[in-house]
């Protein structure tokens, strides 16, 4: 499993926080400890009526110390990456995309390589399927 590959498969459709709400909660899912990855929806009049989550509005990937925040912004999602110990929050960085993906890659590829599980999601995330 090659790094390069990993985070350029994460950097396709980019542009919005749903798509990674569907990445990180499908395609990886089975990469990611249990729980560690929360998606918060924006839901109108509409939405609650029908029954729909409505739009992500954020995405939180919690992955030892570090939590991963992906918030929808203007046009663009808003990435802060957290680092906590024991529910404390020692600092808070508004990265660019690019960070936070290399970041959430780093992550991926640790778990990957403990777990043959964790190494099969990311082989069929890189293989678009």
């Amino acid at each position: 499993m090659d790094f390069d590959m990993v985070a350029a498969a994460l950097r396709r459709d980019t542009a919005d926080v749903a798509t990674y709400a569907r990445v990180l909660t499908g395609t990886l899912a089975d990469a990611l400890p249990p729980g560690c990855v929360t998606v918060e929806h924006e839901r109108g009049f509409a939405d609650r009526l029908r029954g729909r989550d409505g739009r992500a509005r954020r995405v939180v990937v919690r992955l030892g110390e570090r939590t991963l925040f992906l918030t929808a912004g203007d046009g663009r999602p808003v990435a802060e990456i957290h680092h906590e110990v024991r529910g404390v929050v020692l600092s808070r960085d508004q990265v660019t995309l690019d960070v936070w993906v290399r970041t959430l890659t780093e992550e991926l590829m640790t778990q990957a390589r403990a777990d043959a599980r964790a190494a099969e999601a990311l082989r069929r995330l890189v293989a678009g399927g």
